[in-house]
């Protein structure tokens, strides 16, 4: 079968998953407008409105990113009872997607981050946010409707931005409805969880994330030290697969059967990488569930990764352009010969 051929049937693949996705949510809001002087009030620069934008971020947008690659998105967090998650859910529904999964609660706010930008630039970003744990209640409510999506999943993200909706307790309980129900996981940890996600399938950090959660230190460069922390890492949570961004540098994945892979990064002109790895994690995720090998699996999800970051702010993958940057992959034509994807 052609390079072509099986891409194809890859993402029709897509079309026919489920895609629980399971953290925090946000508003990504966007204040963008013209500057062409100083404040005489103080050294920075004064921003002429023109346009004011709210979009899904966090979990949400990972939720955007599955379903813009033709799956369906199942979300599921907490939010506050509040203007801003009412703006949320009338976000969701504006979009197609089911607020089956969300929360209302009158505990804590909705996450906002709103960014200032003009000339293309983000010039200020202010986040309206609290990062403590949910209560008892708002625990057991989460777990009833994750469980509740859990039977029509075929793959669970857990979309972790240390804002609360998952605590180590919480990740746990998760996760043993997931390996119970015989469903993978992929995990995107951030630095407070980043130890409490034992024998999930997929584990995608950043190098940072990796540097934080570790507590460990290198150069960049320092290759041996980098695989020696992946493999740290990968012993110490019984982790099947592991797929660490590298960004400038690509991406690196390892598994227990398959052995390392680096890959190289694609050259972009880079306007952002905000949500970057929301697009990362989607497209690992998706793959997983199709049953890509894992060097493809981080092939596409790497290709994924770098077209978002040019565009400017948090926008979802254009499916149509990653499957075209597929269908052109030497790696892909490599690592996927000889490969059907089963239906």
């Amino acid at each position: 079968m052609s390079i072509q051929r099986t891409v194809s049937s890859l993402f029709d693949r897509f079309s026919q998953l489920r895609v629980l996705v399971v953290g925090d949510v946000m508003i990504d809001a966007y204040l963008w407008g013209k500057s062409s002087r100083l404040s005489p009030e103080a050294p920075v620069p004064i921003v002429n409105r023109t346009k004011i934008e709210q979009r899904l971020g966090g979990a949400a947008n990972v939720a955007l990113n599955v379903q813009s690659l033709g799956a369906t998105p199942l979300l599921c967090s907490v939010v506050g009872d509040d203007p801003e998650g009412a703006d949320l859910i009338r976000l969701l529904r504006e979009q197609g997607q089911t607020d089956e999964g969300i929360i209302l609660s009158s505990e804590r706010p909705t996450t906002v981050k709103q960014r200032i930008i003009s000339g293309g630039q983000q010039l200020l970003r202010i986040d309206s946010e609290v990062e403590m744990d949910l209560t008892a209640t708002e625990r057991q409510a989460l777990v009833q409707r994750f469980q509740g999506l859990l039977e029509n999943a075929h793959v669970v993200i857990f979309e972790d931005y240390d804002k609360g909706v998952l605590s180590a307790e919480v990740i746990d309980e998760l996760l043993t409805l997931a390996k119970q129900a015989g469903v993978p996981t992929v995990i995107d940890p951030k630095k407070k969880n980043f130890l409490s996600y034992k024998g999930s399938t997929l584990f995608k950090p950043n190098l940072k994330e990796l540097k934080e959660g570790l507590k460990v230190d290198f150069a960049d460069a320092n290759l041996e030290a980098f695989e020696a922390a992946v493999n740290q890492l990968q012993k110490k949570l019984d982790l099947e697969n592991v797929l660490v961004t590298l960004s400038e540098r690509g991406v690196f994945c390892q598994s227990v059967t398959n052995g390392k892979t680096y890959l190289d990064a694609h050259i972009r002109s880079i306007s952002d990488v905000s949500g970057a790895g929301d697009t990362v994690v989607s497209i690992a995720a998706l793959s997983l569930a199709a049953g890509l090998p894992l060097p493809a699996l981080a092939e596409l999800a790497n290709l994924g990764g770098g077209l978002v970051c040019e565009h400017v702010g948090v926008v979802p993958i254009n499916r149509e352009q990653l499957k075209s940057e597929a269908q052109k992959s030497q790696v892909l034509q490599k690592v996927l010969a000889g490969f059907e994807v089963t239906t």
